[in-house]
């Protein structure tokens, strides 16, 4: 048997721990979330352990949890592989006919079974779909103007459509739905289109009527005045954050428009949270001061 010297809780805080969780518990108790699983969570193996455990809890404490996912390190890896060389424009990946089979291939492939995998080690409650699967999402092909010129992205689309009826019934089933942000061309059937993760799970949130919306990204929430760390947020609403968006490092404006539009749409509540923590989206759903920052509507009371 291994022994350690790190220090443990005292049964007294696991229980103050346990009580401080009741009212979230009773609140979202039947809710349905949606949960955006990206950034260092899904290529640290421990993360990704401890973000299946999250996901299986509020599995079985009664929660609806559905995770939307992209893949933005593993396709680069896999496209070197291909000696595809990675090109951005506007912070968008350009995606040529022979990239998007890559993409498709990791997203709806590596990266779905692996966390189906680790979902499942606690039992069968995990299934894959993608955006194509049961028209669940449809998109069309946009483009990126830099420095006032206009890019082809290629195979790169915004969620124009969703059909949620069949991620509703595997809710309605008891299983967790892992859903990669692969989108069927509505203009050119038969092509597929690489989309945003973060819109699309805001996009998915709103349609299936969600409680919350958890991003997980690589920094601690939004920040008013970045690199000044003391002005971290943790509560703000939607038209604050939208005077903010212009200003926000490039990185973080689609995590945050993700989040005004989910709460825009009618999702109560859309949060930021640091997904290099282990455990983030427990801590941010079951504990007072929760973990990042959280978006609200502009008339809403803050939780």
């Amino acid at each position: 048997m291994t022994t350690s010297s790190a220090p443990s809780a005292t049964p007294a805080a696991k229980a103050a721990t346990l009580v401080e969780s009741l009212p979230w518990l009773q609140r979202f108790r039947g809710a349905t979330m949606v949960i955006k699983y990206g950034g260092n969570a899904m290529v640290n193996e421990e993360l990704q352990r401890s973000f299946a455990q999250d996901v299986v809890y509020l599995h079985h404490v009664g929660i609806k949890p559905v995770v939307v996912h992209g893949g933005g390190p593993q396709i680069s890896a896999e496209l070197a592989r291909h000696g595809i060389e990675s090109e951005f424009a506007g912070g968008y990946r350009v995606t040529s006919a022979e990239a998007m089979k890559v993409v498709r291939m990791v997203l709806t492939g590596e990266v779905s079974q692996t966390l189906v995998s680790l979902v499942n080690e606690h039992g069968p409650h995990a299934v894959s779909l993608s955006g194509e699967s049961a028209g669940l999402f449809q998109a069309v092909r946009r483009g990126v103007v830099v420095d006032g010129v206009e890019i082809d992205l290629g195979h790169v689309g915004d969620i124009v459509e969703v059909e949620p009826r069949a991620v509703q019934r595997l809710l309605d089933d008891g299983v967790i739905p892992v859903v990669s942000s692969v989108a069927p061309d509505r203009d050119r059937p038969g092509e597929s289109l690489n989309v945003n993760a973060d819109a699309a799970a805001a996009a998915l949130a709103v349609a299936l009527r969600a409680e919350k919306l958890v991003v997980l990204t690589d920094v601690a929430g939004l920040y008013r005045d970045w690199p000044d760390t003391d002005s971290l947020v943790s509560s703000i609403d939607v038209d604050e954050l939208r005077t903010l968006l212009p200003g926000l490092a490039s990185g973080m404006i689609p995590k945050m428009q993700a989040c005004v539009d989910a709460v825009e749409g009618g999702v109560a509540k859309a949060a930021i949270v640091d997904g290099r923590e282990p455990h983030a989206v427990l801590l941010e759903i079951f504990t007072d001061s929760g973990s990042g920052t959280e978006v609200h509507a502009n008339t809403e009371g803050i939780a």
